[in-house]
């Protein structure tokens, strides 16, 4: 995986835009759709100690190596904040035991994970003299760290707090999955190499999680080929 470059040097190649990246589906199409519009992109991984994180730092090696990433973004950073003394060990984000494939989005919140994911990413921002953070919620996305509302508020608070104008945006909080995956084609991203699983075997997509469906059912919406290797096939 690409390693993290000093503070000085992020400065020097400064500004732009940062992408909260988990090489999802989501966040690999929204990586594409910035750097079509924004000529600095910063792609950034925090890790919180959740369970599928390996998962998902194989996953961006291997999607930032093909186009349209692929010597168009400046260097990954890769962060750290452990949650994992807030959440009890019993979570099911930590130990991997996914909730079952029919549940709804309700049944996934992560108390709390989107102000933890911006704050880590905000001090980060203003490290390489970022103006923008970006991050790939949908529409019917019902989580309260989700809404419009709670962006701007965040925005205001990591601005004051840094002492410079930083935007929290969701540009695809309009946008279906089904719509996501026709601009990730659109765009030229390999969707078959995302990970959007909560409980992956072995780098693939597990097909029992809730995740799972969601992306099977975006592509069937779509009218597209679902490209997935699934460890349990439906």
């Amino acid at each position: 995986m690409a390693s993290d470059v000093d503070v000085a040097s992020r400065t020097r190649q400064g500004g732009g835009s940062v992408v909260l990246f988990s090489g999802g589906l989501d966040s690999a199409v929204l990586l594409a759709a910035e750097r079509r519009d924004h000529e600095v992109v910063w792609p950034v991984h925090v890790r919180a100690g959740l369970a599928w994180e390996d998962a998902e730092a194989s996953t961006i090696e291997r999607l930032l190596a093909a186009p349209p990433f692929a010597r168009r973004l400046r260097p990954l950073a890769t962060l750290s904040v452990d949650m994992r003394d807030i959440y009890p060990r019993t979570h099911w984000a930590v130990t991997g035991q996914a909730p079952a494939y029919a549940t709804p989005d309700e049944d996934v919140y992560i108390e709390g994970r989107n102000i933890v994911l911006i704050s880590k990413a905000a001090v980060f921002c203003a490290g390489v003299a970022g103006h923008r953070i970006v991050l790939g919620p949908l529409a019917g996305n019902p989580f309260p760290d989700a809404t419009a509302a709670f962006f701007d508020a965040i925005g205001r608070a990591v601005s004051l707090g840094l002492a410079r104008p930083i935007e929290v945006a969701a540009p695809f909080a309009h946008l279906h999955k089904d719509q996501v995956i026709a601009l990730g084609l659109a765009l030229g991203v390999p969707l078959d190499r995302t990970l959007s699983c909560m409980s992956p075997v072995d780098g693939r997509h597990c097909g029992r999680c809730s995740k799972c469906r969601e992306r099977q059912e975006a592509f069937t919406a779509a009218g597209v080929v679902d490209p997935t290797a699934y460890d349990h096939a439906r």
